[in-house]
């Protein structure tokens, strides 16, 4: 058995909460799991005239993001990479700004006579401007939807990024990190939600951890650009400002894409929700058709039983909202305080501090990105063979022996063996950061709030994950010299690792190929049942590691 599968028997024992289901309100009656009913009495009759209904009612409209998308008449799999191929570029912008200010903090400081107190505070306010972005996120999400909030996004990066790159001050530049920032924070509320409303369920782990992917592939992006413009005048305002090329393209290509069908049919456009499934995804197989009509039965209810009330309230009054929105919390941040983060912004001053030179730091410092985004595939492929449990917990012991190796560099008195321990710290960290961890906190909060309170989950996930990012990049220069290197690395980052890998072994789900409406039996365990049954498993997946039944614990699913 694999360490991550809920045992079927404790899915049969799954008792759903509903949508504004409470203890009181349930009683002793056990909840239903309404998703189970709806496929046990499904009317193909019934779905068909349903269809039928809506396809007549799709041929009326008209629209530019229809008539965009009429090469794509079939819908499926090809319009389902290229829609989250785009949307993941905002994932690259990510990325891109990690990277970009890693090289521009060796030159800018000098040119801006800026203290080491406010070097901290332009590398930290960024993420504290994307709590804000993730906090009007929910709001954006909900209202206006999530391609019209990626379209906002764009315009705050477009200005941030201008701002930034042609700063002649501390408060110049410090404004446009921080408009950067609430960009990015809305941003990651919309992206991740965008392509896992959009896609099937078997490709919606390895696409939602494509934007893992993009961020990686931004960040070595980065560092080439920054080469680039290394021995340039001016040098750093062109790693700032590259950032807007991006930022244009998937502006440019959210104009052009559709709004996801669950979205749209929350509000009540059913007719447009139908066209854009059928661009997506298609109708030619019975499970997509199946999967469209409980997607509507499943929205359908959730918006009756939401009716008068505040619903972010959701996440704390409902167990199965606030089950979700527990997890989701403790996994972003422990995600961030292992480390990542700091080690992207400050690679290359760290780098420079081991014994490189400014401009021999941004060359090396492609080692470490271009480490992480070749081991960020393996994610992507086998996030969904594998599932997202097994990964991490077989993974994370890798990311703690590179918190060591980082850390131990830095005790090194040899300058030439204290460059090379630190480069293989940093591969080692990376190699299996990238596919044990990057990917988690955007694929499962995108996945694990039922569709109705899906963008306060997400917003929830993307505050907590920018937090986390301020605190340990604004206080990392403050830290390192209190803690020391060593002690920062193995002790505090090395300590979170562990903490997470303990964590997920008890707590963590496993949602692969699973439907979002799925999920939400899932969640409706509660957390000592769910820890109970993980320890069961774990202990029969002790069992077949010690008499070598490998295949049982490491199954790919093909």
């Amino acid at each position: 058995m694999s360490p991550i599968a809920v045992p079927v028997e404790v899915e049969r024992d799954i008792e759903p909460h509903y949508i504004g289901e409470t203890a009181d309100a349930l009683g002793d009656e056990k909840g239903n799991d309404y998703v189970t009913q709806l496929e046990a009495s499904l009317d193909e009759t019934e779905i068909t005239k349903d269809l039928d209904r809506l396809r007549e009612e799709s041929d009326k409209l008209s629209g530019f993001s229809f008539r965009t998308h009429t090469f794509f008449k079939g819908g499926g799999r090809h319009m389902t990479l290229i829609l989250g191929i785009f949307a993941s570029i905002g994932g690259f912008i990510f990325g891109m700004d990690q990277g970009v200010i890693s090289g521009a903090l060796l030159f800018a400081p000098k040119d801006l006579s800026l203290t080491s107190g406010e070097e901290s505070m332009v590398t930290g306010f960024m993420p504290l401007g994307g709590v804000l972005g993730a906090t009007i996120g929910y709001p954006l999400n909900e209202w206006l939807g999530r391609k019209l909030s990626i379209i906002i996004a764009c315009l705050f990066y477009t200005v941030g990024g201008i701002l930034q790159a042609d700063a002649h001050n501390f408060g110049m530049i410090l404004s446009g990190r921080i408009i950067l920032g609430v960009g990015l924070g809305l941003e990651c509320t919309a992206c991740p939600v965008y392509i896992s409303e959009s896609c099937t369920k078997r490709w919606r782990g390895g696409l939602v951890s494509l934007y893992q992917f993009m961020i990686c592939f931004g960040l070595f992006c980065a560092y080439i650009v920054a080469a680039i413009f290394v021995h340039a005048s001016g040098n750093w305002r062109y790693m700032l400002g590259s950032t807007l090329i991006f930022s244009s393209i998937l502006l440019i290509a959210m104009l052009t894409l559709p709004e996801t069908p669950r979205w749209l049919m929350r509000k009540g456009r059913e007719a447009q929700s139908y066209k854009v499934w059928s661009i997506v995804r298609g109708f030619d197989t019975e499970e997509e058709r199946i999967e469209f009509f409980i997607m509507r039965k499943t929205v359908e209810r959730e918006l009756e039983e939401s009716k008068n009330r505040w619903v972010i309230m959701d996440l704390v009054r409902v167990h199965r909202c606030r089950h979700a929105a527990i997890f989701g919390t403790i996994i972003a941040i422990l995600c961030q305080f292992s480390g990542i983060n700091s080690i992207n912004y400050y690679m290359a001053t760290l780098m420079h501090e081991v014994g490189f030179s400014r401009v021999h730091a941004v060359y090396s410092s492609m080692i470490g990105s271009g480490t992480l985004l070749l081991f960020t595939i393996p994610a992507i492929y086998f996030m969904d063979r594998m599932g997202r449990r097994v990964l991490w917990l077989s993974l994370l012991p890798g990311v703690l022996v590179g918190c060591f190796i980082i850390g131990f560099s830095f005790r090194s008195s040899n300058l030439h063996t204290e460059e090379g321990i630190y480069i293989w710290g940093i591969i080692t960290y990376y190699m299996f950061w990238g596919s044990g961890m990057g990917p988690y906190a955007w694929v499962l909060g995108s996945e694990i709030y039922p569709t109705y309170i899906r963008s306060e989950g997400m917003a929830l996930v993307t505050w907590w994950t920018y937090i986390g990012n301020f605190i340990t990049t604004y206080c990392f220069s403050k830290m390192k010299k209190a803690m020391t290197a060593p002690g920062i690395f193995i002790g505090f980052y090395g300590g979170f690792v562990t903490i997470a890998w303990f964590y997920a072994m008890f707590m963590m789900p496993e949602t692969k190929d699973k439907t979002l409406e799925e999920i939400d039996a899932l969640f409706s365990m509660s957390m000592p049942d769910l820890a109970k049954h993980n320890w069961e498993s774990v202990k029969q997946t002790t069992d077949d590691l010690l008499h070598f039944r490998l295949k049982q614990v490491w199954k790919v699913q093909k």
